[in-house]
């Protein structure tokens, strides 16, 4: 419900694409970029969410691209994204498109709604073009779970920081050479 009512099918109810605050607030995101010449890539875990979608920028008039597990022609879609500046967004399964493609027309990234894992977002907006700055949007309901979600994500992002970190670590101040010498004989 956080995403749009619509995706909770609750019965004798006629929810609207007007009735999702985030979808309104996506839309806007879209036209300000499309009319800034920018290139996004739009992410939701949730395919239904991203039909939603698609209906809104066939509404719009906004060319787009989709991608979910269930496309076959995968390559064709990044190629035709990448290639063709006349395609402004490209709409993807996080799932399904969160790693291993390489999206080099993209300058804006938005997650539409959170995931609990950091590295899984991170993934999916690193698919995003690297040598030039990309701006990310998430999309996070006021109020909802979904600001739980993105608290446990960021203890998450926290807990593998601190694991990382040479801080305090007894390893701190070993040189490659002290490394290489605990291994030889």
């Amino acid at each position: 419900v956080a995403c749009d009512p619509r995706l909770m099918k609750l019965p004798d109810t006629n929810f609207e694409a007007d009735d999702s605050g985030k979808l309104g607030a996506l839309r806007e995101i879209i036209d300000e970029a499309v009319d800034g010449n920018h290139r996004v890539l739009v992410f939701s875990q949730f395919v239904e969410m991203l039909n939603h979608i698609r209906a809104a920028l066939d509404a719009d008039g906004v060319q787009y691209e989709y991608l979910d597990g269930s496309t076959k022609d995968r390559i064709d879609r990044v190629d035709r994204f990448n290639e063709d500046t006349s395609v402004p967004v490209f709409l993807i399964s996080l799932k399904a498109g969160g790693t291993g493609l390489n999206l080099t027309g993209a300058d804006t990234v938005v997650h539409f709604d959170p995931w609990w894992n950091p590295a899984v977002e991170d993934q999916a907006t690193d698919r995003a073009h690297r040598t030039k700055n990309v701006n990310v949007y998430k999309l996070i309901a006021a109020g909802t779970v979904e600001e739980k979600i993105l608290e446990l994500s960021a203890k998450k992002r926290a807990l593998v920081s601190n694991v990382l970190s040479t801080e305090g670590s007894p390893l701190k101040g070993l040189t490659k050479a002290d490394v290489e010498n605990l291994f030889s004989e």
